[in-house]
């Protein structure tokens, strides 16, 4: 079995700290160079599109990002996705996941992503022997190994490895190194999974997913980038940073998201006058504790 070059064990230890983002995209050619044929879990965002971009610089077809298409993963996602790995050239495959047919996962416990992703990497890993690929590798960088990431139990499970983190890249880092290499995503804001607007222990529907789905959908119509939706059944909860709170109080955008949310099933649309919190649905005990 192939050692992890470091243990990620907590976050705040970020690995050659003296390096900058040129010298560990250096090492993260060198990291995939003997591995020949790697298997890419591919998301679209910014992290995993980087590994996957290098990926396929170092190891030409031997890359091969694979998508899962699930319920939790919105279409305007998966479709943004695929034309990005397209455009750089990128081999990429889509698996389906069947999350939605997990009684432990619809009942949205705590642990809810180890569920999801033991689902996603048993596709992963069936698609890595028929190929051939050494290993599977994710885009998880230092910034998420401190935060709640349940999913990260069912990698090492999976023995999925994530080079990005191994070599202390940081969301910084891996900006910087997208916007040298041109890749569409650079500044794409984080996107969980759908089922992460639904509170934990409320059941995860097929039916909530897309009406979170094309809330957030409205809102981007409406000129937002960063946003969420948070499904309280009956009651949407709309989330834009501080800053934005104002735009969306203004008369035209304000009707047309009331008018939209409730077109979509919801009874009362509320705005979260915090702002846009990631996580904010994690119970107290779950949450990154920052100082």
């Amino acid at each position: 079995m192939i050692q992890p070059l470091v243990t990620i064990r907590d976050g705040s230890q970020r690995p050659f700290p003296e390096l900058d983002w040129r010298a560990r995209l250096a090492r993260l050619e060198e990291w995939l160079a003997p591995h020949g044929r790697v298997v890419v879990a591919y998301s679209g965002g910014v992290d995993s599109s980087v590994v996957l971009r290098v990926a396929r610089g170092v190891l030409g077809e031997g890359a091969l990002g694979v998508i899962g298409r699930s319920d939790s993963y919105s279409a305007s996602e998966l479709e943004q996705a695929l034309e990005q790995a397209a455009g750089f050239g990128a081999g990429y495959e889509i698996v389906t996941t069947g999350e939605l047919s997990d009684p432990v996962f619809r009942s949205n416990p705590e642990y809810r992503c180890y569920h999801c992703k033991m689902e996603l990497y048993r596709e992963l890993l069936q698609v890595a022997r028929r190929i051939g690929a050494a290993m599977i590798v994710d885009g998880t960088i230092v910034d998420d190994i401190a935060d709640w990431r349940p999913g990260r139990r069912a990698a090492a499970e999976s023995g999925v490895r994530s080079p990005l983190a191994e070599l202390g890249f940081t969301k910084a880092d891996v900006r910087q190194t997208a916007r040298w290499l041109g890749i569409a995503s650079a500044q794409k804001p984080a996107s969980p999974c759908l089922a992460s607007r639904i509170p934990y222990g409320v059941e995860i529907t097929q039916e909530k997913l897309g009406m979170i789905e094309r809330a957030e959908e409205l809102l981007r119509s409406l000129g937002f980038r960063e946003l969420r939706v948070r499904h309280h059944e009956e009651l949407g909860r709309v989330e834009v940073p501080l800053a934005e709170l104002d735009r969306v109080l203004e008369p035209g955008t304000r009707q047309k998201l009331v008018e939209g949310l409730k077109s979509l099933g919801y009874r009362y649309v509320t705005l979260d006058l915090e702002g846009f919190r990631s996580g904010n649905l994690n119970p107290d005990h779950l949450r990154v504790k920052t100082t």
